[in-house]
């Protein structure tokens, strides 16, 4: 497949209000990234409540979401299972129902050593050949894959994309040292702090969570350095955002990310128990942000009462 460069999406689940997923807010929710210039969507991913899905509902999001997708904007799937070979079984379905590609973590909770992990990761590559992507996140799963690790890894002709979230901007550097025939791409967190080295080091954009209130601005910040004018339009657009991106990783994800979508308009329903929405006075800032930005008019939403979305 083509090189994937941009912002790279992170959706959140919608559910309607009996809990179930809602998939007419999946439809509208996909149509509005694709009209403000995200480059591709990740469909349960952590941001997408992703491990409080059942197989049931996982198989069921990629059948009718798969449907839906364009070839301008590709979806990928979160296929992690709890070991090597329910992941294969998830990622051979996602498949043979039409997804694009898929994105694989560390299986969780059980802090393998990195050797083993990066035999996990070849050993899936090796029971496919969808495109597949790794998100090298230590926060979550505790295993943190090396540079020699990752660049050893994407030797196999079936990763793609390498999402990378450390803390250490010499990971990315040396992965993209190494230069591996994969988008390197970066999480949009500005505590973790690895957009500006990864863009200007030669990334190929952002894998986030933020482009679900923002696509058309992360869609600036992700877009590749090829000249001046791409540099000079992504000090402006991130340093006009940060106080959005502050706001979205100010609490477990995704509960910032969703709460705030409720609030001005979005249709993504409930947060999954036991997540809950955020407190109301930090709700609010939340939406004072969105609306300092211009963006509740630009996307054309409009704002719900705060004690119709905060717990």
């Amino acid at each position: 497949m083509r090189k994937l460069t941009g912002s790279f999406v992170a959706m959140v689940t919608p559910f309607n209000k009996d809990g179930s997923v809602d998939f007419e807010a999946f439809r509208s929710l996909l149509s509005f990234q694709r009209e403000h210039g995200t480059g591709a969507i990740l469909i349960m991913g952590s941001t997408g409540e992703s491990s409080m899905l059942s197989p049931d509902e996982k198989k069921e999001i990629i059948r009718q979401t798969a449907k839906m997708k364009t070839d301008d904007m590709p979806i990928f799937y979160g296929c992690t299972g709890n070991n090597t070979e329910s992941t294969i079984e998830a990622v051979r379905f996602a498949k043979d129902n039409g997804a694009d590609g898929a994105i694989l973590a560390a299986p969780a909770y059980i802090c393998a050593p990195e050797a083993d992990i990066e035999g996990f990761f070849l050993d899936v590559a090796d029971a496919t050949d969808l495109p597949l992507g790794i998100y090298n996140n230590p926060p979550r799963v505790k295993s943190d894959l090396h540079w020699d690790n990752l660049l050893r890894i994407f030797k196999h002709p079936n990763y793609v994309i390498h999402k990378e979230s450390t803390a250490r901007v010499g990971q990315v550097a040396q992965v993209l040292a190494g230069r591996p025939d994969v988008s390197v791409m970066c999480c949009d967190s500005p505590n973790l702090g690895l957009v500006v080295p990864t863009m200007s080091l030669g990334g190929h954009g952002t894998a986030n969570m933020t482009g679900n209130l923002a696509p058309a601005e992360m869609a600036v910040i992700s877009r590749p350095w090829t000249s001046y004018g791409e540099a000079e339009g992504f000090k402006d657009g991130y340093l006009n955002l940060l106080p959005l991106l502050h706001f979205t990783y100010s609490a477990i994800n995704p509960v910032a990310v969703k709460s705030l979508m409720k609030a001005v308009g979005f249709p993504v329903g409930e947060l999954r128990k036991p997540l809950r929405p955020l407190d109301p006075q930090a709700l609010a800032k939340g939406v004072a942000i969105f609306k300092d930005l211009g963006l509740d008019r630009k996307y054309g939403l409009k704002p719900v009462a705060i004690s119709d979305v905060a717990a």
